[in-house]
């Protein structure tokens, strides 16, 4: 049979009639040729449009696909920073690095075939769970990226992951920075601790270039500096094929380290604040009243930053959770505020016009004011007295009657100006700003307008008043500076800008409340800060009720009382004991540290107990 498909390429044949089926007797000439032709000329298109493209791919886009393929084919393994050290105004170490050993997986080199007994494996040798060890991975957003297993191997776990060959399986155990505080409890609170970040916090901060597995600070000045701490990442440059496995490496980009800090902190000075708050619940916090800068803060109980820089165990934590709050910087905790408060009602009394500095009132076992009986802290008064006496003995007869006259909104006015009920911008994250309560405030929370029974307790810094010891510390400094609020830092400041400004107090307004400060200490309620061991001081105590439990205790102090350098306000948590007994000692072992170079001088007693001569206080430099 004849092949129809083979006759339409001859010429010597007539083309077949579609409709009868007989042949055409019209001859075609060319007809073979046609299809040679036509795709010719396709053939030739398509050259000429490949060609075309091929020329705009490589000489008008040339460079950007070289690029493309570049960044497709090149990889960094990204490699963390050295944080940034903290040190002490006098240049010691309070936070730096060591070095510690690490367990990473690296995605890009674990061979997926083995990498289930490998993952079973590393976490019998590691005592961990293996779905902690598969989450780590599955988060990892970048295969390129090493993922932190484990910080802070110990010597057998390094034995026995190198025995079993873990680099072979896309396991590193690599040396690298890690955060260390060579003072452990020291100024922990100040300081804060560092951690591995969390699934919520990469999260908030991966727009800012943050990477899984970033350490970051948590908490105090490691969180309020990161920043400054952190450093640039740097890392290895490595060649992946189209399936994105390793090559070769190609090169590194040294990472560039964080800035290194030093801080208003003196460290001896430190450590006796801490060790002289004892096993109380406590702060105490040390300023120079000129300038605002912070020689001390310390808050018990404490925590060792050390502790939380790598994993934790549940035992740890739970310690670390305790009832006591070990977490919580007292220093910047509002509580009432007690008699130290009394600088605030007589300078509102004084400023207002409504008092003179020579005013004497009479004082009372207590005073029946607005249908509700108040009573003196010693239940007898202390007969007549004037602002220097009512300080020195602590009258609360005698400021009742001042805030009573002076009325709430001077005295609250005045609270606001000594920068009570707001954050006074010193560089940690766990400030409280505390509570100046108004009407407005009353009646949004209790439905109720402000009394003048909410005026008499304020006056003696209790009723809803809150204030926190750094905010106490700052009215001290008032009548020690000469009449300036001082803004408190812990951040040497190179430019030294001016941190203080004045209130505008009269003068006879800061003589009449240093007057009634020194005679506190010079044989009034705080008579434990009349020692030959320190210059001359002046200071306030106070005792706030807390029911519940046992009240807290306030002393604060500055000196020398002429030409202040130093103020330190101790405070104590449900303590018991009243400020002069519990809370002074502390004071005055801070002071003793202070003017003697970080030591207490000796005692003035001989073995007989025996007056010596007075011991001559050595100036700090």
């Amino acid at each position: 049979m004849q092949n129809r498909f083979s006759d339409n390429f001859s010429s010597d044949r007539s083309g077949i009639d579609n409709a009868s089926g007989s042949y055409n007797k019209t001859r075609t000439v060319g007809q073979g040729n046609q299809a040679w032709v036509l795709m010719a000329i396709i053939g030739l298109g398509l050259v000429g449009g490949i060609g075309s493209r091929l020329c705009y791919l490589q000489l008008s886009q040339g460079t950007k696909n070289r690029q493309i393929a570049e960044t497709n084919r090149v990889r960094t393994v990204a490699k963390p920073p050295v944080r940034g050290n903290i040190y002490d105004r006098k240049g010691r170490l309070l936070a730096g690095n060591k070095l510690s050993h690490s367990i990473f997986i690296w995605p890009l080199a674990t061979k997926r075939e083995n990498w289930l007994n490998t993952r079973r494996r590393i976490a019998e040798i590691l005592n961990l769970d293996e779905q902690l060890i598969q989450a780590k991975l599955t988060g990892a957003t970048n295969s390129t990226n090493r993922v932190r297993i484990v910080r802070d191997l110990t010597e057998t776990q390094i034995t026995r992951l190198q025995e079993y060959g873990a680099d072979k399986e896309g396991i590193d155990v690599d040396i690298e920075s890690v955060r260390y505080y060579p003072g452990g409890q020291l100024a922990a609170h100040v300081l804060g601790y560092t951690g591995e970040m969390n699934e919520r916090e990469l999260n908030e901060r991966r727009s800012q270039g943050y990477r899984l597995g970033d350490v970051t600070g948590k908490m105090g000045l490691e969180s309020t500096l990161e920043s400054r701490l952190r450093g640039e990442w740097g890392g290895t440059q490595v060649e992946v094929d189209a399936a994105g496995r390793l090559q070769q490496f190609l090169g590194q980009k040294v990472s560039k380290s964080g800035q290194d800090v030093t801080i208003t902190i003196d460290l001896e000075l430190q450590k006796v604040a801490e060790d002289a708050m004892g096993k109380h619940k406590a702060a105490i916090v040390a300023m120079d009243p000129r300038t605002g800068e912070i020689l001390a803060m310390a808050s018990r109980p404490a925590f060792d930053p050390n502790s939380l820089t790598g994993r934790i165990s549940p035992a740890v934590w739970k310690q670390l959770q305790g009832q006591d709050h070990p977490f919580v910087n007292r220093a910047l905790s509002a509580f009432p505020p007690a008699s130290p408060f009394k600088i605030v009602t007589t300078t509102a009394a004084l400023e207002s016009g409504k008092f003179k500095p020579d005013t004497i009132l009479q004082t009372y076992p207590s005073l029946r004011i607005g249908g509700i009986t108040f009573a003196d802290w010693n239940h007898a008064g202390f007969g007549p007295l004037g602002f220097p006496g009512a300080l020195k003995w602590s009258s609360d007869t005698f400021f009742y009657q001042v805030g009573q006259r002076v009325g709430g909104p001077i005295l609250i006015d005045w609270t606001r100006k000594y920068g009570y009920g707001k954050r006074t911008g010193i560089e940690l994250p766990e400030e409280s700003k505390g509570l100046v309560a108004d009407d407005t405030w009353k009646q949004k929370n209790y439905k109720m307008q402000w009394s003048i029974g909410d005026t008499i307790n304020m006056s003696i810094g209790q009723g809803f008043l809150q204030a926190t010891p750094l905010q106490v510390v700052g009215m001290f400094a008032v009548p020690a500076n000469g009449g300036y609020h001082v803004q408190p830092h812990l951040v040497k400041d190179p430019a030294k800008r001016e941190w203080r400004e004045s209130m505008n107090l009269k003068p006879s307004t800061i003589a009449t409340i240093r007057k009634g400060l020194r005679e506190v200490v010079d044989g009034g309620t705080g008579a434990v800060m009349n020692s030959e061991t320190i210059p001359k001081a002046a200071g306030k105590t106070g005792t706030a009720e807390a029911p519940p439990g046992p009240s807290h205790v306030w002393f604060g102090s500055y000196a020398p009382a002429d030409k202040p350098e130093i103020v330190v306000v101790a405070f104590g948590e449900h303590t018991g004991g009243g400020g002069g007994k519990t809370a002074a000692p502390m004071v005055l072992k801070v002071m003793e540290a202070y003017f003697n170079g970080g030591k207490p001088l000796p005692t003035t007693l001989d073995k007989d107990g025996k007056k010596l001569a007075p011991i001559k206080v050595r100036k700090r430099q």
